[in-house]
């Protein structure tokens, strides 16, 4: 048996309808595509643009970490959720930086090259949106808890 949340305990994101469907949705087919462009590019064209394809394999396991976090829910989940909103979100500057200041290092586009433009600055957007979504001042703000004062 489950106890009742208190106003002060901090819940999950309901993920039953609004922006939590929607992120569930965008991180899963951000997932999937990136997990299958990667492996098709990891296994048949390696050799063209080693770079670019792992570190569009490692947006995909991101991406998925992320999914599953959302949807599972709970303090842990939320915590792990974040830390991979982070890193995505520094893999995006990093990589989107990089492949602007130094093209020829990047033959081939990822997921994450110039910020995502080549899909339409979602892989910026989406781990902004998720830190927001699983941080702790939306978490209270979504279970009717006051945000705390700030001086």
């Amino acid at each position: 048996m489950s106890e009742p949340h208190s106003p002060a305990t901090v819940r999950g994101p309901d993920l039953s309808k609004g922006p939590g469907r929607l992120l569930v949705l965008l991180y899963g087919v951000f997932a999937v595509g990136a997990a299958s462009r990667s492996a098709y590019q990891l296994s048949t064209r390696f050799d063209e643009a080693p770079l670019a394809y792992l570190l569009s394999a490692v947006a995909a396991v991101v991406y998925a970490v992320i999914t599953v976090s959302l949807v599972r829910g709970g303090e842990r989940a939320r915590k792990l959720g974040r830390l991979c909103c982070a890193l995505e979100l520094a893999g995006v500057l990093i990589v989107g930086t990089w492949s602007l200041v130094d093209p020829d290092a990047f033959p081939d586009a990822t997921v994450w090259s110039d910020y995502g433009m080549g899909y339409v600055f979602f892989p910026l957007i989406l781990p902004l949106t998720g830190l927001r979504w699983l941080g702790p001042t939306g978490q209270r703000a979504r279970a009717g808890s006051p945000a705390p004062s700030r001086p």
